[in-house]
């Protein structure tokens, strides 16, 4: 009787906290703590699928996503979120740059960093889980990461990859829609 939404919600939070913990923390790194993390999520979400009474469990769609499956709930929450992170991203730019690329430095400046680290991870998190109905797991990693790349190859400034990386993923996703509409 709980929302999926909510109970994604609370494990990808608690996921990512766990993860900047176990970097910061622990003895593992980083990406690393994404793979164990990311396997057993999808182990345990694939088990709480198949023991749903009555559920047919379609996988696909999670890997995939479904965009006739959004409703106007998840598009106000979708806007939310993407309000959220463009004020934040405008209000703590520099904070979230000096962490990013030198967290000594942002220590040194009063910045406490990883405060700004488990923020971001949550951020992170909360996109995802917001997004995974729309395209799936697999296209949103590749969302998240392949407009970035895209625009890292061009130019280092950091200002311009955040800018440039949201053009061409809106620009990308535009000419898909546009794509698999004409040729269906």
């Amino acid at each position: 009787g709980v929302s999926p939404t909510l109970g994604a919600l609370c494990f990808a939070s608690l996921a990512s906290l766990g993860i900047e913990f176990s970097s910061r923390r622990g003895r593992m790194r980083e990406d690393s703590a994404i793979g164990i993390i990311w396997a057993i999520g999808m182990a345990t979400g694939a088990l709480f699928m198949s023991l749903r009474p009555g559920y047919a469990t379609d996988l696909t769609s999670y890997l995939f996503g479904n965009i006739l499956l959004v409703n106007g709930r998840d598009v106000v929450w979708l806007t939310l979120l993407t309000v959220a992170i463009v004020v934040g991203a405008v209000v703590w730019l520099r904070k979230i740059m000096y962490v990013t690329f030198d967290e000594s430095y942002a220590k040194s400046q009063g910045i406490n960093a990883e405060w700004v680290a488990y923020a971001m991870a949550v951020v992170i998190a909360v996109t995802i889980v917001l997004s995974i109905k729309i395209m799936g797991i697999i296209l949103l990693l590749s969302l998240l990461t392949m407009p970035t790349v895209i625009v890292n190859t061009f130019t280092k400034d950091y200002r311009r990859i955040a800018l440039y990386s949201a053009i061409v993923a809106v620009v990308g996703n535009v000419a898909g829609f546009v794509v698999s509409y004409e040729y269906d």
